[in-house]
This record gives C-alpha cells, sequence and structure tokens, in this order.
C-alpha cells in the first residue's frame, strides 16, 4: 500500500465538508463551510458557485492547518457532489450565471411542454430510467439555454453538474469531464452505454458538444494544486455524485444492499448489482458507479423534504431552537394523537411524482398542542422512506431486510425507531455522518494504492435499531399516512 493522506470533499447543498483521512482510513481531520442560499421571490432557488468554489480552497487550506500537514503529504482526493444542481460557465471558469439547486422547479414549464408528447416523455424514461421532472438537470439546462446563455458564443459554453464545475475549475480547464453515477443523474445519458444520448439531448434542445466527457467514477480527472494552497499536484482519483459515495461509504457493493441519506431531502438506493432495473413504482434506474470500466445499477427514489422538515420547524414555525430538543418532544408527545404533516412544499417527489400539490397538515385536535406537531413532522420523514421501501420491494421482488441510514437526521433516535417501525427493517446507523466524503475519499484511496478494498471499511461502527413495539400499529399509521397523502392529491386535482 502506498503511504499518504486521502482528501474528500463533500460539495453539498447547504455547504461544503472536507475530511482528511491517514492511511488507516480513519478521519484525522475535518472542516466545514456553509454557502447561501438564494431564494428570490419567485421562490426559485440558486448557488454561487464562485462562492462554492472558494469555500472549497479556503477549507482545503484551513484543513491542512489544522492537521498540521503539507500538500505533499496528500496522496489522492475524492470528490462527492449535490447532484442535480445544474451550472454554466465559460472557456475561463467563469459562471455565467447562479446555479440552479436541485430542489428548484423553475423548469416544469419545459417538463410540461415536453410530456404533452406521450412518447418522447416515454423514450425519456427508457433510455436514462428517469421518469420526467424538472428536479433533473436537463430541463434545468434547457432553462439556462433559453434565459441565461442565449448569447453566450459557439464554443465558450460549459453546461454541467457541480462536479464537473468543480473539477474544471481545480484542474484550471484542463478536465472538462463528469463521472458516469452524476451523469446518469442529468436525464440525457444512456444508462447501459453510459454515454450522451443524441437523442434525448435532441428532445430537450441540448447541444452535446456544451456536455463534460463521462468517465469511470474512478477514473483520472486531472491534477490539482488548490490554487497552490497544496504547494504540489495532487491527483483527483474519484469523483461521485454524494448520494453514490454515501452508498459506496455504507459499504452497499452488492445486489439487495440499500441506504437512505438523510440531508436537505434524502436519496435511498437499492443496489440491484451489473444489470439496471426498470421500475413500474415511481423509482427511478441510475448508475451506483462505474469502476475501472464496470457498471453497477440502483434503483432510487428522492424525496424532497426531510431534514429540511426540521429546518422547518425550526425556522419557519418557530417551534424548536435546536433541533436537539426535537427527540424529546417527539417522546412526550400524545401517541395517540392523529396528526399527520404532509410536508409537499414543493409538491411531492418518488413514488408519486406530483409537483402542483401543496402541504398539509391533517387530523388535529383540540389538544394537539407543539409536541405533536413536531412529531407528526418527525414521522412524516419516515413515512415518506417507507413508501420509497415499499416501491422498491416491489420492483426489486424479495424483501430487503437491512436498510443502512446516514446524514445528520440519524442522531434522531425516535426517528430511526420509527423508520424501523414503519418499513419492518433492520436500521443500521453508522458511527460517522459523513458518509458521502467517505465513499468518495475510500474509493480515490483504493485507487491510488492508499487502501485495501476488504480492509479499510473495517473503520466504520454501527448502531442497530429493531421495529418495536410501535410496530405493532403499523398497519394503522401507515394507512392514515397515505390518506392524508391522497387528499392532497386530491385536493390539487380540484384545483
Amino acid at each position: 500500500m502506498a503511504a499518504g493522506y486521502v482528501l474528500g470533499i463533500d460539495q453539498s447543498t447547504q455547504g461544503t465538508k472536507l475530511l482528511l483521512f491517514d492511511g488507516t482510513g480513519a478521519v484525522a481531520a475535518r472542516t466545514y463551510r456553509a454557502h447561501r442560499q438564494l431564494v428570490n421571490d419567485r421562490g426559485w432557488v440558486s448557488h454561487d458557485m464562485e462562492e462554492i468554489y472558494g469555500n472549497v480552497i479556503a477549507g482545503v487550506r484551513e484543513l491542512l492547518e489544522k492537521a498540521g500537514i503539507a500538500g505533499k503529504d496528500i496522496a489522492a482526493l475524492g470528490i462527492s457532489n449535490q447532484r442535480e444542481t445544474t451550472a454554466a460557465w465559460d472557456n475561463a471558469g467563469k459562471p455565467i450565471c447562479p446555479a440552479i439547486v436541485w430542489q428548484c422547479g423553475r423548469a416544469a414549464g419545459i417538463v410540461e411542454k415536453i410530456g404533452r408528447n406521450p412518447a418522447d416523455a416515454e423514450k425519456i424514461r427508457s433510455c436514462t430510467g428517469i421518469p420526467l421532472s424538472p428536479f433533473f438537470p436537463a430541463a434545468k439546462m434547457r432553462w439556462l439555454l433559453e434565459n441565461t446563455c442565449r448569447d453566450v458564443p459557439p464554443g465558450e459554453l460549459h453546461l454541467g453538474t457541480v462536479d464537473s464545475y468543480l473539477v474544471y475549475r481545480l484542474t484550471g480547464g484542463r478536465v472538462f469531464a463528469t463521472d458516469a453515477s452524476n451523469a446518469s443523474r442529468t436525464q440525457l445519458m444512456e444508462l447501459e452505454q453510459r454515454r450522451w444520448s443524441e437523442t434525448i439531448c435532441g428532445i430537450f434542445g441540448i447541444p452535446v458538444d456544451t456536455l463534460p466527457k463521462i468517465i469511470d467514477s474512478n477514473g483520472n480527472f486531472g491534477e490539482t494544486d488548490m490554487e497552490g494552497v497544496l504547494g504540489c499536484k495532487v491527483p483527483i482519483r474519484c469523483v461521485m455524485g454524494d448520494s453514490h459515495g454515501a452508498l459506496y461509504g455504507q459499504r452497499c457493493h452488492e445486489a439487495g444492499m440499500m441506504k437512505t441519506t438523510y440531508g436537505t431531502g434524502s436519496s435511498m438506493m437499492l443496489n440491484t448489482g451489473g444489470q439496471r432495473v426498470m421500475s413500474s413504482h415511481g423509482l427511478a434506474a441510475s448508475l451506483a458507479w462505474s469502476i475501472d470500466g464496470v457498471p453497477s445499477y440502483v434503483l432510487e427514489g428522492n424525496i424532497n423534504y426531510t431534514g429540511a422538515v426540521i429546518s422547518w420547524l425550526k425556522d419557519d414555525l418557530e417551534l424548536i431552537r435546536s433541533v436537539d430538543e426535537v427527540n424529546g418532544l417527539c417522546e412526550k408527545a400524545n401517541v395517540q394523537d392523529t396528526t399527520v404533516v404532509v410536508p409537499a412544499f414543493t409538491g411531492l417527489s418518488a413514488p408519486y411524482w406530483e409537483n402542483n400539490v401543496k402541504a398539509a397538515i391533517l387530523g388535529m385536535s383540540r389538544t394537539t398542542g407543539k409536541a405533536e406537531l413536531v412529531k407528526a413532522a418527525v414521522e412524516s420523514i419516515a413515512h415518506q422512506i417507507a413508501d420509497v421501501y415499499e416501491a422498491m420491494r416491489l420492483d426489486f421482488g424479495r424483501e430487503i431486510p437491512v436498510l443502512r441510514a446516514d446524514g445528520g437526521p440519524t442522531k434522531n433516535q425516535y426517528l430511526m425507531q420509527f423508520t424501523g417501525d414503519m418499513t419492518g427493517a433492520k436500521i443500521f446507523v453508522p458511527g460517522m455522518e459523513e458518509l458521502s466524503a467517505l465513499g468518495a475519499a475510500y474509493l480515490a484511496g483504493i485507487t491510488a494504492g492508499v487502501y485495501d478494498r476488504d480492509r479499510v471499511f473495517e473503520n466504520i461502527s454501527w448502531r442497530e435499531y429493531e421495529a418495536g413495539p410501535m410496530s405493532s400499529g403499523r398497519e394503522a399509521r401507515r394507512l392514515a399516512w397515505k390518506e392524508a397523502v391522497k387528499a392532497v392529491l386530491w385536493k390539487s386535482s380540484v384545483c
């Protein structure tokens, strides 16, 4: 094994996490830098890519100072990223406009127009594995072309997701590439051939020459000195979408293994092995990764609001001052209360894919108080997880006994237990939160010869949750949730 540290960069929706892993795969230092959420009066959500890039560079400088090492001590780096967020930049790497964040639905009109031709919508789904939705970069790219990139000279425009922007900037424009996992989420890639589909790009009106080259997740993404911070060139040996990095970090390397990342929203992934499984229950088929030319596929369900529900309780309703209060309030709440929260603030994603529904609180009584409302909001996260879990079981055709979970909300023991109760699965929560950065760093380290693939994952310990007493009322609770969802869907259909 080669000596040295491995740098993991997880550029996520709320900020950038940077972790330094030593030669055994243990965390040697970590740092975090938040960035602004740019929301206008139309509810459009954007990110400043210059701010994000600056945070990466400043974060690396801080990390080296914390760890007391030099750039020459780093053998390789890996990047995981928020996936569907879409950027446009010129040859110099300058952003042409703010990036459109994955949550933003401003491209809904484009999707609606394309969807008027059912044959095109089915062609998109069968080729890319993804149902037509403004959630994905293809429609966002079309919106950028129509609204902000019209005056960019030919040959100057670059369109891509956050990973390809960072690689372009970090390598001084020498590498314009994305990995297969990120490409699979653009809704423009032929899933089985792992190349841009000229047909699908034509439907969306995306010039193929504006898109990055697709390479393996552990391919050669060039070298960087981080604007001189490292003092030497370090190879970028892994790029993966954040959920794919978490899947790899959770060691879900075989068919039938499943994980949920609890972030602002949630990505649930089920490894289906070397063959894609097309969903008939509202899920997407994507690539887990492509490593050394060998692809692994997943079924995936994306949920818009999970961790963001807790932020809503704190920042908007001001029912809590800190996320640390949530678990205690859930335990204190009346177990007989029938309140159900459906957090469809930007529509319902998997497995419903209804963009126009509104959030709702149903089933309150006169005795419903703060604790009961907090509990119902937290339970809404588990119910959405259970919806996707049920769809995955049906598509996969067999039981899924273990669900691995990662992300900040997994600290909430009530949420983890309730998730186990509503799914009937064992919930495994790792001893560290930053599984996306870990997965990307471990794959980079394995590729660079720093780590032994069979031994490095021994660094991770687990806490287990099994279905408990509340699981006896699972059917009634799940029915109440589904009736609430049905109510908001009905309300949308008649308005």
